[in-house]
């Protein structure tokens, strides 16, 4: 998928699940925490040429329940599917920011990746169970901590400062 975008010519990089193994993986290995779907951050005016090049490598595009997947069959899973997420939208009305720009990304070892800055972030805004499970992750190893509290809006560390003083609650 990322060699299908990058030989397009499309701007991306790769968040959520994947985004955090990458930087894990920098670290320690073996604290990799495997995911089954791949979120990628893109620019929504991109997603006619997206469709285009990915359907072209055999992907299978579809829009089911308010989100934009390639499936690698026309019988595939949505869990199994690569996930768009659109740089600068808000996923939910109620979170307090919107996705980052795709200049908050670097290259990583294999792919176009969030910078471990955004990641945090959108990870502190969406907060949901594994986005929690992600962010212990990264503090369990070392590449967040309470130093990254004044990084943060007011909300997001409060968030942060919650799961390192309490990081099972």
């Amino acid at each position: 998928m990322a060699r299908t975008l990058e030989s397009a010519g499309i701007p991306y990089a790769v968040a959520g699940g994947n985004a955090v193994a990458a930087w894990v993986s920098t670290v320690d290995e073996a604290a990799v925490r495997n995911t089954r779907d791949v979120d990628v951050l893109v620019r929504r005016e991109d997603l006619p040429r997206i469709i285009d090049a990915l359907e072209g490598a055999g992907f299978v595009y579809r829009h089911v329940a308010r989100m934009d997947v390639f499936l690698d069959a026309p019988d595939g899973s949505a869990r199994d599917a690569v996930h768009l997420v659109f740089a600068g939208e808000m996923v939910n009305a109620n979170e307090s920011a919107p996705n980052p720009d795709l200049s908050d990304s670097e290259e990583g070892d294999r792919f176009r990746v969030l910078s471990l800055g955004a990641l945090v972030a959108i990870k502190l805004t969406a907060f949901r169970d594994k986005d929690r499970t992600h962010l212990r992750d990264v503090l369990e190893i070392g590449l967040i901590d309470s130093s990254w509290l004044d990084r943060l809006s007011p909300e997001l560390g409060k968030r942060l400062k919650a799961l390192i003083d309490d990081p099972n609650g």
